[in-house]
């Protein structure tokens, strides 16, 4: 196995400098493929807008067409975050307004689940909105082999990600240490379980680009297992050589707190769970402790247990692509 995780790291991992923007215009054009940019946001107004602006001003114009569609799509902001992507440029969606018949439940997952219903492209990237310092790299970098190689898939972002000084206690000094749920959870599970998968350097990470046709035919986990869910169905779908990573630099964004580290890890093993068994969740709930005035006092929250089906499955999408 681990010589095919080396020879998959040979022929699938790339830098985003290997397919210059020229390129890409040109396998756009020559392929009539189109792209949408999905940005899911809950309450990321300080950041949204210039994520938004980047690619607008470097993807979208005259001169480089190579975004079609940049949606942003709310899943219940309370702060700005509509309004400040709106005026950057975007389409602003709410999550809610999508597929209206099924109630949305709570998680990044359902927001990217829905999004197929409210995009049009033939490929699909998706960006967290919640990045400082953005470079439209992120986009043109994991689109790229999609453009270019037709046996290509489903394409992550790979990156540095710094923890900075302060964040959960860190030491300055640490600059691949931001993935700490990668590196504690998602990792030896896919070592363990999946080693076909051990070559991937951010298996969690958010900046990610699949076609359509690929998607459409995944189950969505609504919360924070989407990302691990989707890349160990894409594996079992589509086969490890459709799939790839591109390294585009330097991510920074917003860390969570220990507690909500603990939730997303929780989700994340249980995803990995049903994959691996499809079998009986024992207790799909987590108790963590916070310290009182009167000494620890515990905490229980649901580990998200719902997914959705593939897309192809809901009969208004099914509608929608035949129209």
């Amino acid at each position: 196995m681990l010589d095919e995780v080396e020879r998959w790291l040979g022929s699938r991992s790339w830098s985003a400098a290997d397919r210059p923007l020229g390129l890409l215009l040109d396998a756009k054009r020559q392929t009539g493929r189109t792209i949408s940019v999905v940005l899911p946001a809950l309450d990321e107004e300080a950041t949204v807008g210039a994520i938004v602006a980047a690619i607008r001003g470097e993807l979208m114009t005259e001169a480089a067409p190579l975004v079609d569609e940049l949606v942003v799509l709310d899943s219940g902001s309370t702060d700005r975050t509509a309004e400040v992507a709106a005026a950057a440029g975007a389409r602003v969606v709410h999550r809610d307004s999508i597929l209206p018949r099924i109630p949305a439940l709570p998680g990044k997952g359902e927001v990217l689940w829905r999004s197929l219903l409210a995009t049009s492209g033939d490929i699909i990237c998706f960006i967290d909105a919640d990045l400082r310092e953005f470079s439209s790299t992120f986009v043109s970098g994991i689109v790229g082999p999609l453009l270019t190689d037709p046996d290509i898939q489903f394409v992550k972002a790979m990156y540095d990600r710094p923890l900075e000084p302060g964040t959960d206690g860190a030491a300055p000094g640490l600059p691949g240490q931001g993935g700490r749920v990668t590196e504690l959870v998602a990792r030896p599970l896919l070592n363990l379980h999946w080693p076909q998968l051990a070559g991937f350097v951010q298996p969690l990470g958010g900046e990610y680009a699949a076609r359509r046709s690929l998607l459409e035919r995944l189950p969505f986990p609504v919360g924070y297992g989407v990302e691990l869910g989707l890349l160990v169905d894409a594996l079992h779908t589509v086969g490890l050589d459709a799939l790839a990573q591109v390294d585009v630099g330097v991510r920074k964004h917003r860390h969570q707190d220990g507690l909500a580290l603990g939730r997303m890890a929780a989700a994340i093993y249980r995803t990995a769970q049903l994959r691996l068994t499809r079998g009986h969740l024992v207790r799909p709930r987590l108790t963590q402790f916070d310290r009182g005035e009167s000494g620890f006092v515990p905490r229980t929250t649901a580990v998200d247990t719902e997914e959705r089906p593939p897309m192809a499955e809901i009969p208004e999408y099914a509608r929608r692509r035949a129209a």
